[in-house]
C-alpha cells in the first residue's frame, strides 16, 4: 500500500495511571475519525510527575493495555514511553513499545539520550539519569503491510542528535516517531525547528507526539504535536497545549520522489 493514515495523540498526563489511560480512551473515542494506520502515544503518557516505582510496576499491566488498544483499533500502535527494568538491572529504562494490529509486541526502544539539563521553567532542574539507564541500541520497525514504510523510533531529547537519524535512516528508516514531553520553554524555542530539520535533512516523515498543558505539580510542557513531510511541511499540528488528536494521510511515494530529487542520503561523504 502506498499511503497510510497516522494519527498521534497530545495528552496533558498526571500522576495517576488510570486517569491518563481513559483520557486516552475518550479522546480516541471522540475525537478520531477514521481508524488509523498507525497510532502514537507521548512520552511519559501513563504517568507524568507520578511515582516512578509504582508506573514500573504496572509495566506490564500497561503492555496488555497496549496491545488490546492495537487489536481493537486494528492498527500499529507506538507506545510512547514507560519505565521498564530488564533483568537485574539497578535502575529502569524509558522504554517504547511497539505492537502490530494483531497485538504483537514487536519492538522495544530504551531512550538513549537522557534529558539531564538546567531550563527556567517552575521546574528548573531536569534529571532523568537520577531515575533511569540510558539505552544503546538504534530500532527500525519495517511496517510489512505499508511498503516502503519503516519506522525509525526515538524519544523527545533524542531529537537534538541527528546523527541518531541519519543512523535509523541508514538502517532503512522512512518514517520517524517522536513521543515527547518537551518543555513549554524549550518547545516554544526549538520544537518545530527540529522537528522539520531531522525530515529535510533525511527526506523522511516525522510523527511527534507531545505532551501539552500544565501538570498537576507545576511543570508546563509545549503541546503542539505534528506530522511533517519530507520535504518539511507541516501536514497537520495541534494548535495549542491542550489534550487532542492529530491525523494526517502520509503519501509514501513521496518518500523516493524527494530522495531522487535531492539526493542528499546517497551523496553522504562522512
Amino acid at each position: 500500500m502506498s499511503a497510510l493514515t497516522v494519527a498521534i495523540i497530545q495528552t496533558c498526563s498526571g500522576p495517576f495511571i488510570e486517569d491518563n489511560i481513559q483520557q486516552i480512551e475518550k479522546l480516541i473515542d471522540q475525537e478520531l475519525k477514521e481508524p488509523p494506520s498507525l497510532l502514537l502515544f507521548p512520552e511519559c503518557f501513563a504517568s507524568m510527575e507520578g511515582d516512578l516505582t509504582e508506573v514500573e510496576k504496572n509495566s506490564l499491566y500497561l503492555r496488555h493495555w497496549m496491545q488490546k488498544q492495537a487489536q481493537t483499533h486494528q492498527c500499529w500502535l507506538v507506545g510512547g514511553s514507560i519505565p521498564y527494568r530488564d533483568y537485574e538491572k539497578e535502575k529502569p529504562r524509558g522504554s517504547c513499545f511497539v505492537y502490530d494490529p494483531q497485538g504483537h509486541e514487536v519492538a522495544r526502544y530504551d531512550k538513549i539520550h537522557l534529558f539531564d539539563v538546567d531550563v527556567s521553567d517552575n521546574t528548573g532542574c531536569y534529571r532523568e539519569s537520577d531515575d533511569y539507564l540510558a539505552g544503546n541500541q538504534l530500532v527500525t520497525v519495517p511496517m510489512s503491510d505499508f511498503s516502503p514504510a519503516c519506522l525509525g523510533l526515538s524519544i523527545c531529547y533524542d531529537l537534538r542528535f541527528p546523527e541518531l537519524y541519519r543512523e535509523l535512516v541508514s538502517d532503512g528508516a522512512t518514517i520517524f516517531c517522536v513521543p515527547s514531553a518537551f518543555t513549554h520553554i524549550t518547545g516554544q524555542a526549538h520544537w518545530e525547528s527540529l522537528l522539520k530539520a531531522r525530515a529535510i535533512e533525511n527526506q523522511s516523515f516525522v510523527l511527534a507526539a507531545n505532551q501539552g498543558g500544565r501538570h498537576p505539580k507545576g511543570k508546563e510542557t509545549w503541546g503542539h504535536s505534528m506530522i511533517i513531510s519530507p520535504w518539511g511541511d507541516i501536514l497537520a499540528e495541534a494548535n495549542s497545549n491542550t489534550p487532542t488528536i492529530v491525523s494526517a494521510r502520509l503519501d509514501l511515494i513521496l518518500i523516493e520522489k524527494f530522495r531522487s530529487k535531492m539526493p542528499c542520503l546517497k551523496h553522504k561523504k562522512l
